[in-house]
């Protein structure tokens, strides 16, 4: 029989589980420590909590369209992962000392703590360096989704200050001139109060932005000049 016909007899020797238990087993091998499976909330977290923790990430990044979310969603998951292996690490440490061996006679249980937790560094060495890799993982791989997650939102906040911008000035003229405007028709998808709201943020920066050019005096041309290159750099980058 030739290699190749023997790695082939091989083969049908190790094709992994067959029976529905079998592949549910192996399916979850990943879940032992909760860390690298594709379920995030273990049967032992709290349900309630893991919603809690992914509602604050919402509220603080204010996630728009499939994209933001889902990168949204990822640093969510690495951070509920990360304080997992935290959680994981102190419990390794914690029962060593409930299960300590018979405690040394004559010091003090502060000595006594102390000679456990550095027994379960000796013993569990492979567990928690194990631990510090996963740990490190997650980190990178919150540190990228939250570079992406920036990257996109600055992109589409600037397009939409453009186009917000575009929309109120089509607004102003069409209420100076008394005629009937639509912005939709013209293909924005702002709201009448999103739109009003940007025209008085507008008025109130133009009305300060008077006060503060009145206060500057012989100074305001350079002022003028460094506003105008800002704006050009705005519009750049739209």
């Amino acid at each position: 029989m030739s290699p190749s016909e023997i790695n082939k007899a091989n083969a049908q020797h190790s094709t992994g589980p067959k029976t529905e238990a079998g592949k549910q087993r192996s399916s979850l091998n990943a879940l032992r420590h909760g860390l690298t499976g594709q379920t995030i909330v273990l049967p032992s977290d709290d349900l309630e909590a893991y919603q809690q923790h992914i509602q604050h990430f919402v509220t603080e990044y204010h996630p728009k369209g499939a994209t933001e979310n889902q990168l949204v969603q990822a640093l969510a998951d690495a951070a509920w992962r990360q304080n997992r292996v935290c959680a994981l690490e102190n419990n390794l440490l914690t029962l060593s000392i409930v299960h300590q061996p018979t405690p040394l006679e004559n010091i003090t249980d502060q000595v006594n703590t102390a000679l456990a937790i550095a027994a379960s560094l000796d013993s569990q060495t492979r567990a928690l360096a194990n631990l510090s890799i996963h740990g490190q993982r997650l980190a990178r791989q919150f540190e990228k989704n939250l570079a992406l997650l920036g990257e996109l939102q600055t992109k589409r906040l600037t397009q939409e200050t453009c186009e917000l911008d575009q929309a109120a000035n089509l607004v102003k003229w069409h209420r100076k001139n008394k005629k009937p405007c639509n912005p939709s028709q013209d293909g924005f998808v702002f709201s009448d109060a999103e739109i009003d709201a940007f025209i008085a943020r507008h008025d109130r920066t133009q009305r300060a932005f008077h006060a503060k050019g009145y206060c500057f005096g012989d100074n305001l041309a350079p002022y003028l000049s460094s506003v105008a290159e800002r704006k050009s750099e705005t519009m750049a980058i739209a």
